[in-house]
């Protein structure tokens, strides 16, 4: 039997504040896919950060990250992920209106880092789900159209 070890080498929310040995920038986060290569993992799932530590969808982030790993590992599988983009946090004082956390994006705007980069693979969530104290919300017309845009 063969196994196939996955590494999330930043998570998704995680921040500095919690991990002070998060990698932040292109280059730490590709340097840590290629250590969890070298550790045995085949396949590293990526999220990019902005510079504060929180979560990024800027293509130049993906970009930078998706060049620097087969420059030194060809081999290793790169997932992108498509779970930013479609978080909602209610406000305290309305959970009809947006919160601060909110970061709801259109559907292509969400794998336009796919589209462009064209990953060996990439994850895209079939489901709503609770995530921290938020809502990860994925419907089946965006999950259609996300899908559509990555096999195109």
């Amino acid at each position: 039997m063969k196994t196939i070890l996955t590494c999330a080498v930043t998570g998704n929310l995680t921040h500095p504040d919690q991990k002070p040995a998060l990698p932040i920038t292109p280059e730490q986060i590709a340097q840590s896919c290629l250590d969890a290569a070298a550790a045995g993992a085949a396949i590293v799932h990526i999220h990019v950060r902005h510079s504060d530590g929180w979560p990024s969808m800027e293509l130049a982030h993906y970009r930078e990250v998706v060049q620097l790993i087969p420059a030194k590992n060809d081999a290793l599988i790169l997932n992108l992920t498509t779970g930013p983009g479609g978080r909602y946090h209610p406000s305290d004082d309305n959970p009809a209106v947006a919160g601060p956390r909110t970061n709801l994006l259109p559907p292509l705007q969400r794998v336009e880092h796919i589209v462009e980069l064209r990953p060996e693979i990439a994850t895209l969530d079939l489901n709503t789900m609770t995530f921290g104290n938020e809502t990860v919300i994925n419907t089946p017309r965006n999950v259609r159209i996300m899908a559509q845009a990555i096999y195109d």
